[in-house]
């Protein structure tokens, strides 16, 4: 234990080094020998502890940094040159991979304050299991979920982020609800919505719904909930990649680190008139992949000092 804490403090220098020089040229033998390790014994310590390579991180982090230039206008060439990327085309190819979408696109919805600043120590307490990336910012039009409700009584339970990752917690495998789903809605496209449904007036209850997308005009069965979740923009986490076990963990401290490090520092508030909710497609099934990941979907709109 001593020797992790210990590892951890180290690095918090060295991701704290890479923030104060995101426009310069880092490289990975620096950073070794900035906390005196041997490279092959940093390169380990690092994947292990922050969940990416060493240069892989670097260039996730310059990218967050980039996100931030977007959005105040700056051109895409110019921070392309300033980020080390010696093409605008070999940053709209790094910007895609890690975002999804080129940077000329994803400007639109752009976090609009700087990466906020990563705490070790407070990671590992809330049990992510990595580094939670700077949220991507996008706006969802209104649409149709379909799936089963669940009753529970939990006290001060308003919303999907007061019950993380309940579906793995408290329903049983043997219902096998997403099987039944998948079999009676036939989804276009494969993922589960996991959300609160109970109103903020409901103090000792917990209405959970697992569902799925509808997108059919077909009869639904009695048996299943039908739910319209309005337009709205979401601040979208991705959990960190960890193996099955400390999945659940990782989903309930991420969810931390949004309410308790993110939000209070970034320059939105949470929506209160639109769901919270989880999101888990194919890359958390653990027969697939050696390592999994979610995604959570916080509504959010600009603070009101900020709209002022």
């Amino acid at each position: 234990m001593a020797i992790a804490i210990q590892q951890l403090l180290l690095l918090q220098q060295v991701i704290d080094y890479i923030d104060e020089h995101i426009n310069e040229e880092i490289n990975a033998e620096e950073l070794a020998n900035l906390v005196g390790y041997s490279p092959y014994h940093f390169y380990r310590i690092f994947d292990k502890h922050i969940g990416y390579t060493v240069m892989n991180y670097v260039q996730k982090r310059k990218l967050q940094f980039a996100l931030y230039e977007l959005v105040q206008g700056k051109r895409i060439i110019q921070i392309a040159l300033d980020y080390g990327f010696e093409t605008h085309s070999g940053f709209t190819k790094a910007f895609k991979k890690c975002f999804g979408s080129p940077p000329s696109l994803y400007k639109l919805h752009c976090p609009i304050s700087l990466p906020q600043k990563l705490d070790l120590l407070s990671l590992r307490q809330k049990q992510t299991g990595g580094i939670v990336m700077q949220p991507k910012i996008i706006h969802k039009e209104a649409f149709d979920i379909a799936g089963k409700t669940f009753e529970s009584h939990l006290e001060k339970v308003s919303y999907t982020r007061d019950a993380p990752a309940f579906w793995e917690q408290r329903i049983s495998v043997d219902e096998a609800i997403e099987s039944t789903l998948y079999n009676l809605l036939s989804p276009k496209k494969h993922g589960e919505y996991c959300i609160n449904i109970s109103g903020t007036e409901l103090k000792d209850s917990f209405t959970y719904l697992f569902a799925v997308n509808y997108d059919q005009d077909n009869h639904l069965p009695k048996e299943l909930t039908k739910l319209k979740i309005p337009a709205a923009t979401y601040a979208v986490f991705r959990t960190p990649l960890v193996e099955v076990g400390q999945f659940v963990h990782s989903i309930k401290g991420t969810w931390q680190y949004i309410l308790e490090d993110w939000l209070p520092t970034s320059h939105y508030e949470v929506d209160e008139s639109v769901y919270d909710f989880e999101y888990y497609d194919e890359h958390c099934h653990d027969w697939i992949y050696e390592k999994i990941f979610m995604e959570i979907y916080l509504p959010i709109k600009k603070r009101e000092i900020d709209r002022a």
